[in-house]
């Protein structure tokens, strides 16, 4: 088990929240409230199912959750494209971090699947 601060999928998360947090600094106030915490929120539970995912024994729950928080915050920024709120180059950057998390996550969910003992 390595560090969790070490593993690529939480360094490439990390940078997801440090974009979001870029992100909705500069939305404006009524959108920065709801939304831009939502993705804040959104990112940070991402990094905390990884350190889970990272220390326990069965890691597919946490997993799958990281998933699906992934695919909320996924909706929240094409959102914030669709209202203008970022722009295309913060929408490609923001994206290509959430499918880099995404495809990791997913081959680690398949590799503990692959590996843990069956039921």
């Amino acid at each position: 088990m390595a560090l969790h601060n070490t593993l690529p999928i939480y360094k490439i998360a990390y940078d997801l929240l440090g974009l979001a947090a870029d992100l909705t600094a500069n939305m404006r106030r009524d959108y920065k409230a709801s939304v831009g915490a939502k993705i804040r929120e959104e990112c940070i539970e991402i990094l905390v199912l990884i350190l889970r995912a990272n220390v326990a024994r069965e890691k597919t729950v946490h997993l799958v959750e990281l998933l699906e928080r992934l695919q909320v915050a996924e909706l929240l920024i094409r959102l914030c494209h669709d209202k203008h709120l970022i722009s295309d180059p913060q929408y490609a950057r923001a994206i290509a971090l959430t499918t880099s998390v995404g495809k990791q996550a997913n081959g680690w969910r398949k590799y503990a699947a692959a590996s843990s003992p069956a039921a």
